[in-house]
């Protein structure tokens, strides 16, 4: 079947590349080709671009992380969550151990880390606690992983046996901070519609926006370069009536359920008790009712009013009970 070529694109131009944040342009796209390719680069950036994370932790004399460490002004659970904010670059795929060790009265930051040659501490002026005393000590054991996505501590305790000791965490492994596009009408000899697209990458330092950019259009070929031989047998499927929402709709519904709980101003409470019960973003907290929410450790009904009214004016609701 022959069909009029489409015209191809320009070749992206580099808007802006500064520290962990990047601008890129593609002029010449065909009509309605920016929403297509700016909507899959974006979502293939969130999902499909690895990184790596800390998924375990072994914290001398601590037995989980509801305990509590002699001469840390921190309790463990708030030194955890000061630890996944450090940013690790990993040169290896294995998994790799690393050492936190300190002594004496002091701040710890995560430049004290202990790393080996296939990783490298990315933000090294990040906060980790703070010990109180001369006699204090504080030694941890980091494992890291490389992975994509999402993955839940739960999917590692049902797997393997956890030795007492280990704290298993759940690990968020994308590098990407934010990601969104732009779409812009422009000139193209007589027509005036067709698209210029703009994308913005921010990353959390351990990849560059460019990599980011560039690993996000090898995926999308490899992805359609299996779809360019049809095989020939006929499949039939049923197709079901359903509603579909407007790219408006979807686009602002899908970035409001990706802000994260550390934006959302709650207080240090409520905002440790969902960390740890594994809700990250506004898209964990939709998905539970109120009665769900009360029955999380940590909160109280003063604590859900306030996750409610927050979700409210963000144009969202919990879940109906």
């Amino acid at each position: 079947m022959h069909t009029k070529n489409i015209l191809l694109p320009s070749i992206p131009k580099v808007i802006e590349e500064a520290g962990n944040k990047g601008v890129y342009e593609i002029d010449n796209l065909y009509p309605g080709y920016g929403h297509t390719l700016g909507n899959s680069l974006r979502r293939i950036i969130h999902s499909s671009i690895s990184g790596c994370a800390i998924t375990s932790l072994k914290i001398e004399g601590v037995q989980h992380e509801f305990s509590t460490l002699d001469g840390l002004v921190e309790d463990v659970i708030t030194l955890i969550l000061h630890l996944k904010r450090v940013n690790f670059k990993m040169l290896s795929d294995e998994t790799i151990t690393v050492k936190l060790s300190a002594k004496g009265e002091g701040k710890v930051y995560a430049k004290d880390i202990i790393t080996t040659s296939e990783v490298e501490v990315v933000n090294k002026d990040e906060y980790i606690c703070e010990l109180s005393s001369k006699s204090a000590s504080l030694d941890i054991e980091i494992t890291l992983e490389k992975g994509i996505g999402y993955r839940s501590k739960n999917a590692v305790i049902n797997k393997e046996k956890t030795p007492i000791g280990t704290i298993v965490l759940d690990a968020d492994f994308t590098p990407i901070r934010r990601v969104k596009y732009e779409v812009e009408d422009m000139r193209v000899g007589d027509r005036t519609d067709y698209n210029k697209l703009v994308l913005f990458i921010e990353t959390d330092g351990s990849v560059s926006p460019r990599e980011a950019f560039t690993t996000s259009v090898e995926t999308m070929i490899k992805q359609l370069e299996v779809l360019v031989t049809i095989a020939p047998k006929k499949i039939t499927t049923k197709v079901e009536e359903y509603t579909v929402p407007t790219l408006a709709e979807e686009e602002s519904e899908d970035e409001v359920k990706k802000i994260k709980i550390d934006d959302l101003n709650f207080s240090s409470r409520t905002t440790n008790a969902l960390m740890m019960a594994g809700i990250k973003s506004v898209a964990g907290i939709v998905r539970k009712s109120e009665s769900d929410l009360l029955e999380i450790e940590g909160l109280g009904a003063k604590a859900v009013e306030e996750i409610i009214d927050a979700i409210n004016k963000l144009g969202l609701s919990l879940k109906t009970e």
